[in-house]
């Protein structure tokens, strides 16, 4: 097998150009590989993130007529406890369920703030403040201010919808909404925190304040639109998610629908599915940088066929001639796929800092997604990558290889 390495090798120099086009191709592939699957990855993970954050939790419980009605923020079908339990209690009760970390409580609704030139609407958020620094990462947005408190009638704004009210931090702000009996009441509140974020929801629509001023503003006693579960792992949430809904059903809950983050959104199960095509799109990649090796070695079995016939006819068998020329392959295989395994990694580890700004792109898109996209940098990504590169290339390298080895001495020897 030594003896087999070395002309490998040795043969892989002859025509040097046509060995480096080769590996480049391969390294070229495998680059791109680890490069889009930490973009990829990158975009989906921060995406899981924020609808988890902000629209999913890890478990989320509402009333099923709600599910039909959400985006309409209709507060005729609220979560307002089971048949012998407050809103409270209930929360207390999951909190101690196992695998439950945190229940947070939000109430949904539609506001309005009137400026000299139009009415800007709003999403308006009744929040617990403490929960909602503790889950989300709601404090690192917010770039003045702090988060709302309860008990008080202030809210927190984002960036883009300040400027759009002509209002700052420290100003009041006079909101307008339909209370659970369809009346249209007004409150003035005091501006307290300002949120400055890459995502349009946060920084042009949603207005948090006290949940309990808005059950108070909004005459709903002990109620939300949803409880949002928290768990210990977010890819354990089938295990402890039959505990909840038995839980909703002993306890007279049935009219509640308890959803995973997963099946909660029909955008994260496109996600999902996308994850597993790009495995084939990242296949067909190195599918067509393999053929600039099989072109390589098909030409070099052309040019060596009197050698070929040569070496069969000093004894060299079939079966390592075989050997010889996927060492060959093999061994542009792994160069080329170590080269752009690490040339990808580099290029992400870079951008994993700078990352990609989309927002011209996300202007029309109704997602919660960052329209900065950071690729994640990680070794497994890298592996992954050159693991592919070599398999596929040396797998197609056996086109060629049996070319050869099928060749008859006598008929080789004849070639010029």
């Amino acid at each position: 097998m030594k003896f087999l390495i070395s002309i490998a090798f040795k043969n892989m120099f002859r025509n040097k150009l046509r060995t480096v086009v080769s590996i480049l191709a391969i390294a070229f592939a495998v680059m791109v590989i680890v490069f889009t699957r930490g973009l990829i990855d990158g975009m989906i993970e921060d995406t899981y993130s924020l609808y988890i954050h902000y629209d999913t939790g890890h478990i989320k419980i509402i009333d099923q007529e709600y599910e039909q009605k959400e985006k309409l923020l209709s507060l005729n079908y609220t979560v307002n406890g089971l048949e012998n339990k407050s809103l409270s209690e209930m929360e207390s009760d999951l909190s101690d369920l196992d695998g439950i970390e945190m229940v947070v409580p939000r109430l949904k609704f539609g506001a309005a703030v009137s400026t000299e030139e139009e009415l800007v609407q709003l999403l308006a958020w009744g929040v617990d403040g403490k929960k909602e620094l503790k889950f989300t990462n709601i404090g690192r947005e917010l770039s003045r201010g702090r988060m709302v408190e309860s008990g008080k009638r202030e809210v927190v704004m984002g960036t883009a919808l300040l400027d759009k009210i002509n209002k700052t931090v420290g100003e009041k702000v006079t909101m307008v909404y339909t209370t659970a009996f369809s009346s249209f009441q007004g409150a003035t509140f005091e501006i307290v925190g300002e949120i400055k974020s890459n995502l349009p929801l946060l920084n042009e629509q949603v207005v948090f304040m006290p949940i309990d001023t808005a059950r108070q503003l909004l005459y709903l006693n002990d109620e939300s639109t949803e409880l949002l579960l928290v768990t210990a792992d977010r890819d354990q949430v089938n295990n402890y998610l039959p505990a909840v809904r038995n839980y909703l059903d002993q306890n007279g809950g049935e009219r509640y629908l308890a959803q995973s983050w997963r099946s909660g959104n029909t955008f994260i199960q496109l996600l999902e599915v996308s994850e597993k095509i790009y495995n084939f799109i990242y296949l067909f990649l190195v599918l067509l940088s393999s053929i600039v090796v099989i072109n390589t070695l098909v030409m070099i079995v052309k040019e060596r066929t009197q050698e070929i016939g040569m070496m069969s006819a000093l004894g060299l068998k079939s079966r390592e001639i075989l050997e010889l020329f996927l060492l060959e392959g093999s061994a542009m295989a792994v160069i080329g796929s170590f080269l752009g395994a690490l040339g990808g990694g580099l290029i992400n580890y870079y951008l994993s800092g700078v990352g990609f700004d989309y927002s011209a792109a996300f202007e029309d898109i109704d997602v919660l997604m960052n329209p900065i996209i950071y690729p994640t940098f990680k070794i497994e990504h890298m592996i992954f990558a050159f693991v592919i590169g070599v398999v596929v290339t040396t797998l197609t390298a056996i086109i060629p290889a049996r070319r050869a080895a099928k060749l008859e001495p006598t008929e080789a020897l004849r070639e010029i």
